[in-house]
């Protein structure tokens, strides 16, 4: 339980449902570090132990600090050291809540891991489990468990991934929850509400290079880091716009010369636009596909399922050839692509 209303109406859902149920708080960053920026991880356990006081339930609180730091934070770090873009949510999903926190669970009697996420398990007929979108396509959250095994899958459970968040926060409130009206939380706990650049400044140590315009070469400012910057970014890259008026926008990064590569953000900006990808470190939930055929898949989250050929590679096993069938915006090396049939989600893979 986070603190927040979704997690809380999970336990909701599970009560009425008649389960044995114990609330859980997961405490995995005190910012203590004193980095800039707030992670109200105090308040946050208060309101879960609030609501399971409601609940009649018992409430305890589980230190993972350490395996969030070695195996989130740190993967982080690395990534963006690296030049990549990291997925924490992701990382936190398969290492941490159903990695390190499922076998707490299991190790103290518990047969299962309920959650708050926007997203459906269902059984199918051989007795394996079946990873769906939640019903509420504006909420849905499935991308974010895109590298669960089916292994994880088997002890997880997503109690409101039928819910529509109007009607989650009216049970919330029928309830009697104290969370029933508790903003959502925005962005990842450990960094707060401060700026992600802010939160590399303190780890990762500055390595000024130039800002280069990708079709002629010529360099336009100076930067402090290529790991302050992801493909397809527009916003603080630190040059100006044109005098039309159109910006500039991030298409690459060259460690030769620790330039970072901008174009004009219109059609024809090289590099921006991608019709073939490759990915690696395959995780699939289910049956792996092990011959070329057309999937869909999601490149971001919150970005539309779209139609691509899956290409795998025999030799690895792990790694595949995307071809989409639209040219896709901004895929950057790190980043998570989710596999899917239809509303199933069959895995993920990061981009190379």
């Amino acid at each position: 339980m986070s603190g927040g209303v979704d997690s809380s109406v999970a336990a909701l859902v599970l009560k009425q449902q008649g389960h044995d149920l114990v609330g859980a708080y997961m405490k995995n960053w005190i910012n203590e570090d004193n980095v800039i920026g707030h992670c109200p991880w105090q308040q946050d356990i208060e309101d879960a132990r609030a609501v399971c006081d409601r609940l009649g339930i018992e409430f305890r609180v589980v230190n993972l600090m350490q395996d969030y730091r070695e195996r989130v934070v740190a993967y982080l770090l690395d990534g963006y050291r690296r030049g990549l873009t990291p997925n924490p949510d992701i990382m936190c999903n398969r290492e941490i809540k159903f990695g390190v926190f499922r076998a707490w669970a299991r190790d103290h009697g518990f047969g299962s891991v309920a959650t708050g996420h926007y997203a459906r398990r269902e059984t199918l007929a051989d007795g394996r489990f079946a990873l769906i979108e939640g019903a509420d396509k504006n909420k849905d959250q499935s991308y974010f468990l895109a590298l669960l095994s089916q292994e994880q899958l088997a002890d997880a459970r997503f109690p409101i991934g039928h819910l529509p968040k109007p009607e989650l926060r009216r049970l919330a409130a029928e309830a009697g929850l104290p969370t029933a009206q508790k903003k959502d939380s925005q962005g990842i706990c450990f960094i707060g509400e401060v700026k992600m650049q802010d939160f590399l400044r303190q780890y990762v140590p500055d390595q000024p290079g130039p800002i280069v315009r990708a079709t002629d070469n010529k360099e336009l400012g100076r930067h402090h880091g290529l790991h302050y910057f992801t493909l397809g970014q527009r916003k603080g890259i630190g040059v100006p716009s044109n005098t039309d008026n159109l910006a500039y926008v991030v298409v690459g990064k060259r460690p030769g010369d620790n330039a970072l590569l901008v174009a004009f953000d219109q059609p024809g900006a090289p590099g921006l636009f991608q019709t073939e990808v490759r990915i690696h470190s395959l995780q699939w939930n289910a049956t792996p596909v092990t011959t070329s055929r057309t999937l869909e898949g999601r490149v971001r989250y919150r970005d539309p399922r779209v139609a691509l050929e899956f290409i795998p590679d025999v030799t690895s096993g792990d790694t595949a050839l995307i071809r989409f069938q639209q040219p896709q915006r901004g895929l950057a090396a790190g980043q998570i692509l989710a596999l899917h049939d239809g509303e199933r989600l069959l895995g993920g893979g990061v981009y190379a």
